[in-house]
């Protein structure tokens, strides 16, 4: 599948900077859209690059998260820590788990909710402007904005984040983090949500973790393990995807001069900015979580055999020259085109309208607040901490006026 012949490896390596070019791989799956490739533990699998097979492989039952999240499976990093949850469900069962928090998470219910993270957007330009410059974006702003925001929401106290964010990154890691690091952070949280759960049940409060614990003590709709897993997982979702779009979306835009003019004159453009960016930042290096097909399927005109282990890369499909116009042009206007960064079919992110909310609410806060906003450092001297399956920078130094 490569030059000399060979099965070209996956994951491609990890950019040193934002700045880093495209890895071999994604310049073959721009052409080859469905391709064979070597994964870490020896075996192969197939990688899709294409806009339209990227959409069939996640609306389509065909393809099994959970087959490929079941015991016995080889797995590593990310795919370890989604065994056992709705990451890791097919339907009648992800369903189930579904339903019990989709409805606090309605476009009504979000939308209930941007003053509140307008009003954290606020309290944090506050904090970190009263210091010195240059300041750590992610450490001041792009972390504890969602991390408020999802923890008022689920019951979690956000004074704990120094606890559960180690925990957290160990789950979102790629393939070389060791699996006993992995397992331990697991291990730890699990036991953090159990210690958490038995508070509430003693002393329920008005937010999403006292309702589950209501649904599994009255209603008998979860299990105690399901309870506990359920809520470590809205956490992880709900803050480590978004704290990092946050902080690559201000890299893009500081790095498109004139899209943030244009962004910083009419600011009726930041929800259209906000889908462009989702679409034009690629905040993993490779796959979403792995499928495994049910039976022989046929995607982008190639026969995938059953038992198969299949991949669908994002972020490449949310540039294929076929569903975008000039799709590696940053283009805050461009007429609106579904993208796939909150994935699709029925694993498409529960959370993505707070996602919205939130990634709205933070630029216009920044931009209103401070016209004079720049980076500290250039561009390529940014870098990405190693081992992580999200894009997740070091730190992100700026200045500003106003």
């Amino acid at each position: 599948m490569t030059t000399d012949g060979s099965l070209i490896k996956y994951p491609p390596p990890a950019p040193g900077s934002p700045s880093d070019p495209e890895p071999e791989l994604y310049e073959l799956l721009r052409t080859r859209r469905v391709m064979q490739a070597a994964l870490p533990d020896g075996s192969t699998g197939w990688l899709v690059g294409g806009y339209d097979e990227v959409r069939q492989l996640l609306s389509d039952q065909r393809f099994s998260r959970a087959l490929a999240a079941a015991p016995g499976h080889a797995a590593q990093g990310i795919e370890l820590s989604a065994a056992d949850t709705i990451a890791g469900m097919d339907p009648p069962e992800h369903t189930r788990l579904r339903k019990l928090v989709a409805s606090a998470f309605t476009a009504r219910r979000v939308e209930a909710m941007r003053p509140r993270v307008a009003a954290i957007v606020g309290e944090l330009i506050d904090g970190f402007t009263a210091g010195p410059q240059p300041a750590d974006l992610v450490t001041a702003f792009s972390l504890p904005l969602p991390v408020r925001v999802i923890c008022e929401m689920l019951g979690v106290p956000a004074a704990d984040l120094d606890k559960f964010h180690a925990w957290t990154s160990a789950l979102v890691a790629d393939w070389q983090l060791d699996i006993a690091e992995i397992m331990t952070a697991l291990i730890e949280l699990n036991s953090y949500f159990a210690e958490l759960i038995a508070a509430k049940r003693a002393q329920p409060g008005d937010d999403l973790l006292s309702a589950l614990i209501e649904a599994r003590d009255s209603g008998d709709r979860l299990s105690e393990q399901e309870l506990t897993r359920l809520g470590s997982t809205i956490l992880v979702g709900g803050y480590e995807t978004t704290t990092n779009q946050i902080s690559l979306s201000l890299v893009v835009l500081l790095d498109h001069p004139a899209e943030l003019a244009r962004l910083r004159a009419d600011s009726g453009l930041i929800p259209a900015a906000v889908e462009e960016l989702l679409r034009y930042v690629r905040l993993t290096g490779g796959a979403s979580l792995a499928r495994i097909t049910t039976e022989d399927v046929e995607l982008g005109g190639v026969t995938i055999p059953a038992g198969e282990v299949v991949l669908p890369i994002l972020p490449l499909a949310n540039r294929d020259q076929l569903a975008y116009s000039d799709p590696d042009r940053f283009d805050i206007g461009r007429a609106p085109v579904s993208h796939l960064a909150f994935g699709g079919g029925f694993h498409h992110c529960l959370g993505a309208q707070l996602a919205r909310v939130e990634l709205q609410e933070a630029v216009r806060g920044l931009l209103a607040r401070l016209p004079g906003l720049a980076l500290a450092v250039p561009a390529d001297q940014l870098t990405f901490k190693p081992g992580m399956a999200i894009h997740n920078l070091s730190e992100l130094p700026v200045t500003w006026t106003g």
